[in-house]
């Protein structure tokens, strides 16, 4: 990669901090401003992470010359409003997910960057991990068999109180959102779009979902099975079943180190699926080549698909009784 991307970075926690330092290892990438509601916080990042230009509020952000791609890292009920923000000052947006509160928002954020003709992307970072270069590779090569079944799960157990982001519905709080997010993306990937849904919930005081759990029926007839927690930690495996065994990502599946490959009457084999710095890296990559190629959405995770996924969300959402005030 020839041509310097410069990054904005839109918010100042722990999932931005995250993406700032995988920048640092990231070929072609300069951090060039960070923006925060408080200038103080913006200031202490930028501080961190030797940024030159530190901005309070966003305003500015979308409207910075020195920017080309904004990553956006708030909480998830300010996605919509801040990549809407930086999508109409001309800035190429990678959005953490989930992308929106739910598809209405994720329908108004793609149209304008399908209008602006500017480069728009979800943050879904296991999708670009090279173990799931791998797992494609093992399923296309039909030692598996036919792949009917898959099973994953993301959990763990949070702390705080009802105003804290994981439990406030303002914030999209929630483990779907947050976590569940994961095993129904990447499920949806490697088996198909999903054609039907059935969910139940455990919701807490704040009307969140603590823990859900769903089935899904995928294009062509897969059926999978998927769990998301706020209270319990979970093994964090995917696994795919087909006629002559199965295909396992290791924990943690959305960042797996290595993936394990199950068939009859044979020894498991482990396969280590080494990343990039924190992981986050690969999707950086995509992002960079998608805007130095003119390209408006990444034909790994299109807005087409991003789209399909928030459908998905609501319909859980719907059947589980979780309403947020965004919807």
């Amino acid at each position: 990669m020839t041509n310097t991307v410069r990054w904005g970075i839109l918010g100042t926690g722990r999932i931005a901090r995250d993406f700032a330092t995988a920048l640092r290892a990231t070929p072609g990438a300069a951090i060039a401003a960070v923006a925060s509601r408080e200038r103080a916080t913006a200031v202490e990042f930028a501080d961190e992470f030797h940024i030159p230009l530190r901005l309070a509020g966003y305003d500015g952000l979308a409207a910075c010359d020195d920017v080309d791609l904004v990553y956006i890292g708030t909480p998830h009920a300010m996605h919509a409003e801040n990549a809407l923000a930086m999508l109409a000052g001309g800035k190429g947006v990678l959005c953490e997910k989930p992308f929106a509160l739910n598809r209405a928002q994720a329908e108004q954020v793609v149209a304008l960057a399908r209008s602006r003709r500017v480069f728009l992307m979800e943050a879904m970072w296991t999708r670009f991990m090279p173990a799931l270069d791998e797992v494609k590779r093992i399923l296309a090569s039909g030692v598996l068999g036919e792949v009917s079944q898959a099973s994953a799960d993301f959990g763990f157990a949070a702390t705080g109180g009802p105003d804290a982001r994981l439990f406030n519905p303002a914030l999209g709080g929630g483990a779907l959102l947050d976590v569940g997010i994961y095993p129904l993306s990447i499920t949806a990937y490697l088996l198909g779009a999903v054609e039907a849904v059935r969910a139940q919930a455990e919701l807490g005081p704040t009307g969140v979902d603590l823990q859900t759990v769903f089935t899904l029926r995928h294009a062509g007839g897969a059926l999978s099975t998927c769990a998301c927690s706020l209270k319990a930690r979970t093994p964090g495996l995917l696994t795919l079943s087909g006629r002559h065994g199965q295909l396992r990502l290791d924990a943690p599946f959305h960042r797996p180190p290595t993936i394990t490959l199950m068939l009859a009457d044979e020894a498991p084999r482990v396969l280590p699926t080494p990343y990039l710095g924190n992981g986050y890296v690969h999707e950086a990559i995509e992002a960079q080549r998608c805007w130095n190629a003119g390209l408006i959405e990444s034909p790994a995770i299109t807005h087409e698909q991003t789209l399909h996924l928030m459908g998905v969300l609501d319909e859980i959402r719907k059947q589980t009784g979780v309403k947020y005030p965004g919807d």
